[in-house]
């Protein structure tokens, strides 16, 4: 890390003003906030993503106090373990697999979650220990319970919630997705991981009228909507909004794995491409992939992941595959041109479903992440726009 990187970093004092200004550090949270800081909970080797560069970065506190420091204050996501613990060295792993989120991430699920004194919350992914830190200087050491599917995070996290509040944080070794059996109902759950699904497991676990906060998305991109839910007086099923989006590290159990893509398409120059309109393509290249709109289509499109190409030649690939067969469609959309040139092959025709979706969305409005909301009951679950 640079002299000029290492100095711009926030003090812990002025990354507190900053998340004030912002919105994210609500008054609620502003006494766990000064008294419990994220530092004591990050381990002495980490790597944060650098803003400036956007890179992930390693930084050790033996090595560098300053830097390591500086991170640890600024308003940043920072991987903590990588490949599920086997990565060693210093350079970055294949996948991360246990991190620390951006602060203002942190705040604004908190501030959601709506507790109250003396709230029993449960917690889904302990990470750091940091969250459930915060939830326990507000409601109460001994009405948080933490759940953590890595027995090594769980340890440390464990010995780091003792030492810092000297009375035990509940942490359990095991499989979120499956609640926290013998600990009764909660007020509150809150995963600090992404689902694909609901548990209705959390809902099971929630009294009627409580609240559950938790980052859900599609296979179509790694993004996340954060979503509201509150359990519904038969304690049967739960019901809410999403708030914006995020990217989490998913839920062990539904994790995807990586697109092979040659699997999908090495028989490309075998297939003749059509011209097509270009509208879903073009809005397509103009979102970012935080954008309502890739959440619409995932939802319209489902077993589908899209990865966008770089752009090369004044032309962008956007590429989708299906996930429960070898389906898989290619548009390629040149500056300029009236259409999109796109190849097609397997039983989903998904350059189709792709456009249909993205019809759907305009007509509705363009609707942003405000007007989506989510309904969880034993049946199942189902993904609604303005409550219908």
């Amino acid at each position: 890390m640079s002299r000029q990187t290492a100095s711009a970093c926030p003090t812990r004092e002025e990354a507190g003003y900053a998340l004030a200004t912002g919105g994210a550090l609500k008054a609620e949270w502003m006494d766990a906030y000064a008294h419990v800081p994220r530092e004591a909970f990050l381990p002495d080797t980490m790597w944060p993503f650098d803003m400036s560069t956007g890179r992930t970065v390693h930084v050790s506190r033996t090595e560098g106090a300053e830097a390591w420091r500086g991170y640890a204050n600024a308003d940043v996501p920072i991987v903590t373990q990588w490949d599920d613990g086997a990565h060693e060295g210093r350079e970055p792993g294949h996948m991360p697999t246990s991190s620390a989120s951006m602060p203002s991430v942190v705040l604004r699920m908190l501030d959601a979650l709506t507790v109250d004194d003396y709230c029993r919350v449960l917690e889904i992914g302990t990470g750091t220990g940091w969250n459930a830190a915060l939830l326990a200087h507000k409601v109460g050491e001994g009405n948080v319970v933490s759940v953590e599917v890595d027995e090594a995070v769980a340890l440390r996290a464990r010995r780091t919630l003792d030492h810092f509040f000297g009375a035990p944080v509940e942490v359990i070794h095991g499989d979120g997705s499956a609640d926290a059996p013998g600990r009764g109902t909660f007020d509150r759950v809150i995963a600090t991981c992404g689902v694909r699904r609901l548990p209705y497991a959390w809902v099971e676990q929630t009294r009627p009228g409580g609240i559950i906060v938790a980052p859900w998305g599609t296979d179509f991109t790694n993004a996340d909507g954060i979503v509201r839910l509150r359990v519904d007086k038969s304690g049967e099923s739960a019901s809410g909004r999403f708030t914006g989006p995020v990217e989490f590290m998913k839920l062990r159990a539904h994790r995807t794995a990586p697109i092979d893509h040659e699997a999908y398409a090495s028989q490309l120059t075998d297939v003749t491409p059509t011209m097509e309109p270009a509208d879903a393509a073009r809005a397509l290249s103009g979102a970012d992939r935080f954008s309502a709109l890739t959440f619409a289509l995932g939802l319209r499109v489902p077993d589908c992941t899209y990865v966008a190409a770089a752009k090369r030649g004044g032309a962008q690939p956007h590429w989708f595959y299906c996930r429960s067969d070898r389906s898989w469609a290619c548009a390629l959309v040149a500056d300029g041109a009236a259409g999109a040139r796109v190849w097609q092959q397997g039983a989903r025709r998904l350059w189709d479903e792709v456009t249909a979706a993205y019809g759907w969305w305009v007509g509705a409005g363009r609707p942003g992440w405000s007007r989506f909301g989510l309904s969880v009951s034993g049946a199942g679950e189902r993904v609604w726009v303005d409550g219908g």
